[in-house]
């Protein structure tokens, strides 16, 4: 069988559906897939590199103008076209005569676009994409949705669930436990890195709740020495500025854009993991945390409840005294840091294991092409 995986444009700022579409490229040829990737190929966009401004509009040549003939080409020697993000969806009725999978891993963008999400604003171009990408995933021959959740919102939008499946998510990297050791040589370059720290992951994306996020901590850690680390996109200003006025500045310590390796290391090392999202698809940190031994304090949105359930401390969004009750309690009581410890790493081992995700595309390819 020969898959052909469509991966996203370099400069879109998608970094981590290139890591979900490179894990797969990885894993379907360790089972002996007969794999190719292609992607849109930066041309006009490596004059202004960027996904804003008139970096953007180049980029919308390369991906829509130049990119399809090459993507036709390829697929002809395909079995199945694999559409590794539903922002690729506009593609599939661009591809003829072989049959197209999509993984969706989110309808937030489309939730903005039709108004639904106040925190998210979309713009009349932003609208058009969305109504171009709804149009592809109907046409596609499965829509795999990472989640449940993901796959209620795409039924309800789509107003189909006739090529709809549910295929969760796996690790995208074997994030696991650390020796002590180890995990010093990798933060070594933290200052204060042994001092016991709550660690959220994230950008400042409106729905990601950063807000939230400092407000949580200023109240758990009173009269503690916890620290707050922000690992991904650093703090803009208005956060900074809230920041301040929580008096918390001075024990907010932020990792910009870490690297794996660090990230594993900060999750072995972190009190626990707060992440408490207005919206996701599904929510990679909370599991990664997991498989690390982190316990988890997150909202109790729809994907969370389905893919962290009982191994987590759950909260309405709306909640900050309770979450910050619960990260209180994980400081303070060992055996229910433990308990929540070992259930997380349950959920990961009997549910998102990668090789779990794989078969379950392997299965879904031969699915639609026929082939045993």
């Amino acid at each position: 069988m020969k898959v052909l995986l469509v991966g996203n444009y370099e400069f879109d700022g998608s970094t981590s559906m290139r890591i979900w579409a490179a894990a797969l490229d990885r894993e379907l040829r360790q089972v002996g897939i007969d794999v190719q990737s292609i992607a849109p190929r930066p041309v006009l966009g490596r004059l202004k590199p960027s996904a804003h401004g008139i970096g953007k509009w180049l980029g919308y040549i390369d991906r829509f103008v130049l990119f399809p003939s090459a993507l036709r080409a390829a697929a002809a020697g395909a079995d199945i076209v694999h559409l590794c993000d539903q922002g690729g969806a506009m593609y599939a009725p661009m591809i003829h005569g072989k049959p197209v999978v999509a993984t969706c891993h989110d309808m937030i963008a489309v939730r903005a676009a039709r108004g639904e999400l106040p925190e998210l604003r979309s713009s009349r171009l932003g609208k058009f994409l969305q109504r171009w990408i709804c149009f592809g995933l109907r046409s596609a021959t499965r829509v795999s949705c990472v989640s449940r959740a993901t796959l209620d919102d795409a039924s309800r939008i789509l107003k189909t669930s006739a090529n709809l499946c549910v295929v969760l998510n796996g690790l995208n990297y074997p994030f696991q436990p650390l020796a002590p050791g180890e995990v010093d040589r990798r933060l070594a370059h933290l200052d204060g890195n042994r001092a016991p720290f709550v660690l959220h992951l994230g950008s400042n994306l409106a729905y990601k709740n950063r807000e939230g996020v400092l407000r949580v901590f200023a109240r758990a850690s009173a009269g503690t020495n916890l620290r707050l680390l922000i690992a991904g996109e650093a703090l803009d200003r208005n956060l900074a500025r809230l920041a301040r006025a929580l008096e918390i500045e001075d024990r907010v310590v932020q990792v910009v854009t870490p690297d794996v390796a660090t990230i594993e290391a900060l999750y072995n090392r972190a009190v626990c993991l707060l992440f408490p999202s207005r919206y996701e698809g599904f929510g990679w940190p909370p599991i990664e945390a997991q498989a690390c031994g982190c316990p988890v304090v997150a909202s109790d949105i729809p994907p969370f409840a389905e893919t962290l359930g009982q191994s987590a401390v759950l909260k309405p969004v709306e909640d900050e005294a309770g979450m910050a009750d619960a990260v209180r309690m994980i400081v303070s009581d060992e055996n229910f840091r433990g308990q929540l410890r070992q259930s997380g790493f349950e959920n990961v081992r009997t549910r998102f294991q990668t090789a779990r995700m794989i078969g379950e595309y392997v299965s879904l390819y031969r699915e639609v092409t026929h082939k045993g």
